[in-house]
């Protein structure tokens, strides 16, 4: 009797102990944002004409850096400063895809996308900007592009400024700093929908001005490189004024290029301009108010200032009541020309964090996971913070500060419908990449992670439209992998990977699962099917010219 009862309280105590452990994991996964877990979504879940693509930038695959007289640009020259850019990578082949064009868009046609983002070469258009001529072979090169695309029933869908510019300008009159950088902006856009225009309906005037005056200006990790202490220790800079500085000038040459386009253009092309920009979602880190007023004052100091000025005419308020007379002045007249001037609204959307308040709070940046200068007024008095009480916000990911917060990406563009009632919005980019540890294994071809990633994001966007916003596209980040700025090839977001010896692009379940979910096949079970074969089967074909695959 002794051995029975023995053996029926070990197994009482088990049974407990499992109970327990369940319980623990619920709590645990509750304030975790990557245990949302989404239904089931279609792409008959969203409105007709919506689009569905994928998006690429110039300088992140082009490569050829000099060929058909096109002219160094301010990326070219600041790789090759020691420390720049993560291994001393340069984008200077890239993924080739100046000369591999035409298998990029096969790939992209295979696909089944509706649109494809991409950039436009300034210093391969005008290598010396409005000083010097237009570049024939680089008119030729992005008129290939488009014809190619639209033979396939692709949409255009152009980014005119996307971080990359002739080094001269910069060697001229030092950039964005420079008002003159205004004009020399308008020639290049001008230059495009001269040469383009009649065959692009969708243009992009900026990718993330918010985010580059930031990394450029502040922190200095982009070109020019200038910044500050404690946001950095650079030869030369302001990261408390000259961020908002650029970003003025830059906020002025969108106005004067979409300002040119509807009065000269507009009429006879029929296409609508807009901007992107970078668009992390902020949720206070507690109930306390002033953390509720951070997160409300963060998003007005990242998303709000590039925005408000391009609907409204000027500023954010908050901006205003926080830098005095630090952030730059519209005169009436610019305020006109910015007024009500983006004809939609791009998102970036990334990451999801908590803001903690700095005015009322010590936010002294004392560890690796913080951000320095984050009490003071070019932060908003805003600290950022992925976890709470121990608990993350979300799954991490391979960029810094960047979880898995699906959720976020409907609160973003809550916000945006909430303060621009009247514009549409696109998601331009969105994208996920492994943790670093994790890169030899999402390298393969099996990437189940990107996969779940981009069904939770779409779900919840989904959920945004039956919630009355007028979302209208959706671009995944991106094509394949690219050169990822600062961080060289170590972060990798493609649908594609690329053999860095061969440059093939070798398709993940990324790729199938992107091409299914367009045909509007189920994605039930999904996860539980074995890589993509190689041959055939499930639609790849080895490409006869260089034995990548494809998707057929």
């Amino acid at each position: 009797m002794k051995i029975t009862a023995s053996i029926t309280y070990y197994y009482f105590f088990c049974f407990l102990l499992v109970i327990l452990l369940i319980s623990a994991k619920a709590i645990a996964e509750e304030g975790n944002g990557n245990a949302e877990q989404p239904a089931e979504v279609k792409k008959s879940d969203f409105p007709d004409g919506f689009l569905f693509g994928v998006s690429t930038s110039s300088y992140q695959i082009e490569g050829a850096i000099l060929d058909d007289d096109k002219s160094l640009s301010n990326w070219d020259v600041f790789v090759r400063k020691r420390g720049s850019v993560n291994n001393g990578d340069t984008a200077d082949i890239a993924a080739d895809h100046y000369h591999r064009y035409l298998e990029d868009i096969e790939i992209i046609h295979s696909l089944g996308v509706d649109a494809y983002r991409f950039s436009i070469s300034w210093a391969r258009i005008l290598p010396r900007g409005k000083l010097g001529d237009v570049n024939p072979a680089g008119i030729m090169f992005y008129n290939k592009i488009i014809d190619n695309l639209l033979i396939r029933g692709i949409k255009p869908f152009v980014t005119i400024h996307h971080y990359d510019f002739p080094q001269e300008l910069l060697d001229r009159y030092g950039g964005w700093l420079s008002p003159f950088m205004q004009d020399d902006y308008v020639h290049f856009a001008e230059t495009c929908f001269k040469y383009f225009g009649d065959r692009v309906r969708y243009w992009i005037t900026m990718n993330e001005a918010n985010l580059l005056s930031e990394l450029a200006y502040e922190k200095g990790i982009y070109p020019p490189g200038r910044c500050s202490p404690p946001f950095g220790n650079c030869s030369a800079g302001n990261s408390d004024i000259e961020p908002l500085i650029a970003m003025h000038n830059m906020l002025l040459a969108h106005s004067k290029a979409v300002k040119l386009y509807r009065e000269q253009f507009q009429h006879k092309q029929g296409g609508m301009m807009g901007v992107a920009v970078s668009a992390m979602m902020y949720e206070p880190l507690s109930d306390d108010e002033l953390d509720k007023e951070a997160a409300n004052r963060a998003l007005a100091f990242s998303l709000a200032w590039g925005l408000d000025p391009l609907v409204y005419g000027d500023y954010p308020p908050e901006m205003r009541r926080y830098h005095g007379k630090e952030l730059p002045t519209f005169t009436s007249e610019e305020k006109q020309l910015l007024s009500n001037s983006t004809d939609f609204i791009g998102l970036n959307h990334y990451a999801t964090v908590y803001a903690k308040d700095c005015i009322y709070s010590n936010c002294m940046c004392s560890n690796t996971t913080c951000l320095p200068g984050e009490n003071r007024a070019i932060k908003g008095f805003v600290s950022t913070i992925t976890e709470r009480d121990g608990v993350p916000i979300g799954e991490p990911t391979g960029m810094f500060q960047t979880f898995i917060v699906p959720r976020g990406i409907k609160e973003i563009v809550d916000y945006a419908k909430k303060r621009y009632p009247d514009k549409p919005v696109f998601i331009v980019e969105n994208g996920y990449c492994p943790p670093w540890e994790h890169g030899e294994v999402d390298d393969l071809q099996h990437d189940t992670k990107r996969v779940e990633y981009h069904k939770a994001y779409i779900a919840s966007l989904a959920q945004a439209i039956r919630d009355g916003a007028d979302v209208r596209g959706y671009f995944i980040w991106t094509l394949m992998d690219a050169f990822e700025w600062s961080s060289g090839y170590d972060l990798k977001f493609g649908l594609y990977s690329l053999d860095r010896v061969t440059l093939n692009r070798i398709p993940r379940l990324s790729a199938k699962w992107y091409r299914d979910f367009l045909r509007k096949t189920s994605l039930k079970d999904l996860e539980s099917r074995s890589a993509i074969p190689a041959i055939n089967q499930d639609g790849l074909v080895p490409n006869v010219k260089d034995g990548s695959a494809e998707m057929a």
